[in-house]
C-alpha cells in the first residue's frame, strides 16, 4: 500500500479527484480541541483504493475541497463521530454513508468500545505499533514514527469493515447496524440544541424555574461568544460563574466585578450582553420559563429501575449485544418515572428503534405489567444466569 503526503493545494486536488471517483473512502483525523470552540484539525488520514493518504492541513489550510470531495461517499472508520463532528463543524457537510467498524464491532458481540488496536488483532491477526498515542500532532515536521502510526490507524479499516459485514449478514443484524449508524451522517445530530445548553451546568437541577429561565439565556450567549470567538465554553465563562451570575443578578457591568472569576478583560469585552442575558431571563413570562429538572428517582422507582437494568442486561446476554447499545441508563431511569401502560409506549419512551423496539419493549412492559418476574437459575450448578418466568410459573423466552 503506498503512502502520499498532501501538504499542497495541487496534491489535495489530485487527491479529491481520486476521491470523486471512489466507491469509498477510509478516513480517520488527528486533532486538538483543548484551546477552541470547535476541534482543530491536525492531520487527516484517508485510503482511496490502495493509497494511503495522509493530509497536513497545517501546510494545506483550505480543506473545502476535501469536504466537498467527500460529500456523497461512504466513509470507513473507526468510533467516526468525532472524526464527522470535525466536517460538520467546520464544514457544515458530511459525507452521504458511513461504516462505523466500532459500532458494526458492538452487533457482533466486542462490546461497546473495542479500540482499532484490539479488533485488528482478532480480525487480521496483526498487533498496531499504538506509541504514538499521546503524540502532539501540531509538531511539524511529522516524524517517520508518527507517520507509521496514522498509517496503521487507516490501513486496515477496509479488511475491517468486509469482515464485519460479513458477519453481520451471517447474524442477522446488517440491518440493525445500517439503521443504527445513518444518524452519523445526519447533520443535526452534530448541532447543539440551544434550548438544552443549560442542562449540561452543574447546579441546574437546583435551581427553580426563574433561575432556569436565567441560566438558559445565559448559556446560550456563552455558546455564541465561544462560537465566535473560536475558544471553549469555560474560557467565555466558566461554570461556576455562570451558576454566580444566576445568584447574584447583576443589572450593570460594574456589577459583575463582584465575581473574581471573570477577569476585566471578559467584562470589558461582553460584559453589557451578560447582563443583557440576565435582563431578559427575568423579564420572560412565567409560561415562557424552563420546565424544573425532573429529579432523580426516588428509592421504589430506583429499584424499578435496577429491575429494568437487569433484564435489559440479561437480553443482551442472550442476544450477544452489549447492554448499552440496547438501551441507556438513562432512558430507563425515564420509563421508571412515567411508567408506560403499553409496549408501545415504552418503545415511544426510549425513543427506540424498530429492532429495539421488538427485542426490548415488549419484554419490559411484560416486566411492569406483572406477567413475568425475573429468577437467577443455576447459582448452585456454578452457572448462575436471569430467566423471564411467567408469573403463572411458566418460563417465558
Amino acid at each position: 500500500m503506498s503512502v502520499s503526503l498532501i501538504e499542497t493545494e495541487a496534491a489535495l486536488e489530485a487527491a479529491c479527484a481520486r476521491i470523486a471517483a471512489a466507491e469509498r473512502v477510509a478516513l480517520d483525523t488527528e486533532f486538538h480541541n483543548e484551546k477552541s470552540y470547535a476541534a482543530r484539525l491536525m492531520v487527516v488520514q484517508l485510503v482511496v483504493g490502495d493509497e494511503v493518504m495522509i493530509v497536513d492541513p497545517l501546510r494545506v489550510r483550505e480543506l473545502r475541497p476535501l469536504a466537498d470531495a467527500l460529500a456523497g461517499k461512504t466513509v470507513v472508520g473507526h468510533a467516526l463521530q468525532s472524526d464527522l463532528k470535525i466536517l460538520a463543524d467546520r464544514f457544515d457537510a458530511l459525507p452521504g454513508a458511513a461504516f462505523d467498524t466500532q459500532l458494526a464491532a458492538a452487533f457482533c458481540g466486542y462490546g461497546m468500545s473495542i479500540s482499532l488496536a484490539d479488533l485488528v488483532h482478532d480480525l487480521v491477526g496483526l498487533r498496531l505499533r499504538k506509541s504514538q498515542t499521546v503524540s502532539d500532532w501540531s509538531t511539524r515536521p511529522l516524524t517517520a514514527q508518527q507517520i507509521d502510526y496514522l498509517v496503521d490507524d487507516v490501513r486496515y479499516l477496509f479488511p475491517l469493515a468486509d469482515a464485519l459485514r460479513e458477519r453481520l449478514d451471517g447474524n442477522g443484524r446488517l440491518a440493525w447496524f445500517e439503521e443504527d449508524v445513518r444518524p452519523l451522517v445526519d447533520i443535526s445530530k452534530y448541532r447543539p440544541d440551544a434550548e438544552r445548553l443549560y442542562l449540561r451546568i452543574p447546579g441546574a437541577t437546583r435551581m427553580n424555574r426563574r433561575e432556569l429561565g436565567v441560566l438558559r439565556e445565559l448559556a446560550q450567549l456563552r455558546d455564541t461568544l465561544a462560537r465566535e470567538r473560536d475558544v471553549p465554553l469555560k474560557y467565555i465563562i466558566p461554570d461556576d460563574v455562570m451558576s454566580g451570575l444566576v445568584s447574584l443578578r447583576p443589572a450593570s457591568r460594574e456589577d459583575l466585578a463582584q465575581l473574581r472569576r471573570l477577569d476585566g478583560g471578559a467584562r470589558k469585552a461582553y460584559g453589557d450582553r451578560i447582563v443583557q442575558a440576565i435582563a431578559a431571563g427575568l423579564a420572560l413570562e412565567e409560561n415562557d420559563l424552563p420546565r424544573k429538572s425532573v429529579r432523580p428517582p426516588g428509592a421504589e422507582r430506583e429499584a424499578i429501575v435496577a429491575c429494568l437494568s437487569v433484564l435489559v442486561n440479561a437480553i443482551a446476554t442472550e442476544n450477544s449485544l452489549p447492554a448499552g447499545l440496547l438501551t441507556p441508563r438513562a432512558a430507563l431511569e425515564r420509563v421508571a418515572r412515567e411508567l408506560p401502560a403499553s409496549a408501545e409506549e415504552i418503545a415511544r419512551t426510549l425513543d427506540a428503534s424498530a429492532w429495539r423496539t421488538a427485542l426490548v419493549a415488549e419484554p419490559l412492559h411484560a416486566l411492569l405489567s406483572g406477567r413475568v418476574a425475573l429468577t437467577v437459575s443455576g447459582a448452585q450448578m456454578g452457572n448462575p444466569h436471569v430467566e423471564r418466568v411467567a408469573t403463572g410459573g411458566a418460563q417465558e423466552g
